[in-house]
C-alpha cells in the first residue's frame, strides 16, 4: 500500500500530471458527457462495441479510465492506478486504431505519435507517482 501512494517532491511530475489530466479530461468528457463535440456515453459505447468490436465491459472501462482517471490525476489521488488505466487505453488506441497508419499517419488517418506520447507520459507518472502537489503525497507514509 505504501508504494501505491509514495512519490517524490518533484515539481516536474506535478506539471506532467496536470498536463496529462487536462488532455484526458477533454477526451474523457467527450466520451462520458458529450462535451467538446463528443458523442457522449451512449454514442461512445455504440462506436466502441459495434464499430470497433470492443467488448462492452472494456469500452466502459476505457471511458471511466479517461474521465474519472483524469479527475484523479488532477488532484493526484490514486495516481498510479489512474495512470495505469490510461496506459492500457493508449495501448489499445495504438494497436486497434492507429498503428496501421504509421507513426505520422497518412491523409485522413491519424498516426500513432499522439497516443504514443500520451502513453509515455502516463507510464512515467505510473512509475514515478504524482509529484509534489498531490493527495497521494499528503497521505503517503513519511520516510
Amino acid at each position: 500500500m505504501k508504494a501505491l501512494f509514495a512519490t517524490s517532491r518533484d515539481a516536474s511530475l506535478t506539471v506532467a500530471r496536470l498536463i496529462l489530466a487536462s488532455i484526458f479530461f477533454a477526451h474523457g468528457a467527450q466520451k462520458a458527457l458529450g462535451w467538446f463535440g463528443g458523442a457522449g456515453f451512449h454514442g461512445t459505447m455504440h462506436m466502441f462495441t459495434v464499430y470497433m468490436n470492443i467488448p462492452a465491459v472494456f469500452a466502459f472501462l476505457a471511458i471511466v479510465a479517461e474521465f474519472v482517471g483524469s479527475l484523479g490525476l488532477f488532484v493526484g489521488f490514486l495516481t498510479r492506478i489512474a495512470a495505469f488505466g490510461l496506459v492500457v487505453v493508449m495501448l489499445v488506441a495504438i494497436f486497434k486504431v492507429s498503428l496501421a497508419n504509421g507513426l505520422l499517419g497518412r491523409p485522413g488517418h491519424e498516426g500513432f505519435e499522439f497516443p504514443l506520447s500520451l502513453l509515455a507520459l502516463a507510464f512515467v507518472i505510473m512509475i514515478q507517482g504524482a509529484g509534489a502537489l498531490s493527495i497521494d503525497r499528503a497521505i503517503a507514509p513519511k520516510q
